[in-house]
């Protein structure tokens, strides 16, 4: 089926210019780009993106991290495009992630589980269809 995904490269991915790098895989991979935006994350956004995640202890440090810096966003789509660039982005704990994923290959700073440093895993990928739709709502409004 027909998919579409929404892609944050993070400030971290930004900052280190890796994301013509990164980019460059997944249109590799037959990922087509629909839409892209260079922006600064305003607050609200970020805030309604990770919503999920607004009762846990790491919320706010989330949000300040995402808001710290440009974000690149990306619509893509594609034949079964989430489940194909979740497996391409990695593990969640950079530690975690295999080599050859996206995450794996240029994260380099972890979470200690519990702690208080940001995770730097350099990008947010939808989970889900729904998710998806939701997200790219948030940014591309």
């Amino acid at each position: 089926m027909y998919e579409k995904s929404l892609i944050i490269f993070k400030p971290d991915a930004v900052q280190r210019q890796l994301t013509g790098r990164i980019l460059q895989r997944f249109e590799d991979a037959g990922i087509k780009i629909h839409a892209l935006n260079l922006q600064n994350a305003d607050r609200a956004q970020a805030e309604s993106h990770y919503d999920e995640h607004k009762d846990k202890p790491f919320f706010s440090m989330v949000v300040d991290y995402i808001c710290s810096g440009p974000v690149l966003v990306v619509v893509f789509g594609g034949l079964g495009c989430i489940s194909k660039i979740r497996s391409m982005v990695g593990a969640t704990e950079p530690a975690e992630a295999l080599p050859g994923t996206i995450r794996g290959d240029f994260a380099h700073q972890v979470m200690i589980k519990g702690g208080d440093d940001p995770l730097y895993n350099l990008i947010h990928a939808s989970a889900h269809a729904e998710d998806a739709e939701r997200e790219i709502k948030i940014w591309f409004a």
